[in-house]
């Protein structure tokens, strides 16, 4: 075989390799996500989700501990145990929520004035200003524990997605796109992102279910070079 003839060959090894690597590539653009496309939400349909749009920044996270309690003979006094991982988290001075289990009308504001640790149980009262006027024995107690300020986004803005977090950016006006984050510390309200948004970005909270539901519809439509839907009854 001649050196030309070598060329040849390999020129044409190459021409079917480059082939099959773009039918390949063009495969693979019709069956994952288009992330950079996202979709659109008109005035309309936002005024009628009520969507809530939220600017990444930092937040002042506070974790609530629930649990039960009992008040004391005199009527002020309410105490707690606490053996779970979260009982770490109590100290002195922290604000704590009472109520009777029936009724969260009447809820009564103090502060942790004494701990007690009994092996891995940790047992905290709180001293109420005023005597309750209802003669409940137990309470709800809920502890206040801040955690410092971090850049944070609402939970209700986090959707799960598998092992995968996805939130949803605003990038132009009524244009989101859906974004991966990985978040940190859970707050009751606000969960801290480590990284996926900058400071700033604009992200959908209340009517980001909609948008997903909408931006997967759109992904999974089939192409318009397709012979058949993926949805086409077959017959037998």
């Amino acid at each position: 075989m001649t050196h030309t003839e070598q060329y040849l060959i390999r020129g044409l090894l190459l021409l079917v390799l480059f082939a099959g690597m773009s039918k390949a590539e063009g495969i693979r653009d019709h069956t994952r996500p288009k992330h950079e496309q996202g979709t659109q939400v008109s005035p309309s349909q936002a005024m009628d989700l009520t969507l809530t749009l939220v600017t990444t920044e930092p937040q002042n996270l506070q974790t609530w501990v629930r649990l039960a309690a009992l008040i004391d003979d005199m009527g002020q006094t309410l105490s707690a145990e606490l053996c779970s991982p979260d009982a770490m988290l109590i100290q002195k001075g922290q604000r704590v929520h009472a109520f009777p289990p029936d009724s969260k009308s009447s809820i009564y504001s103090a502060r942790i004035n004494q701990l007690l640790w009994q092996e891995n149980c940790l047992t905290f009262s709180a001293r109420l200003p005023i005597k309750p006027a209802q003669k409940n024995r137990a309470y709800v107690f809920e502890v206040i524990v801040p955690r410092g300020r971090f850049m944070a986004i609402p939970k209700e803005a986090i959707l799960e997605e598998g092992d995968q977090q996805i939130v949803y950016v605003q990038h132009q006006q009524g244009h989101f796109i859906p974004q991966p984050v990985h978040t940190g510390l859970k707050g009751e309200l606000y969960t801290q992102v480590l990284n996926g948004l900058n400071m700033g970005d604009r992200v959908a909270t209340f009517g980001s279910f909609f948008i997903d539901a909408e931006y997967k519809l759109k992904s999974v439509k089939p192409s318009s070079d397709t012979s058949e839907s993926p949805h086409a009854h077959h017959h037998h």
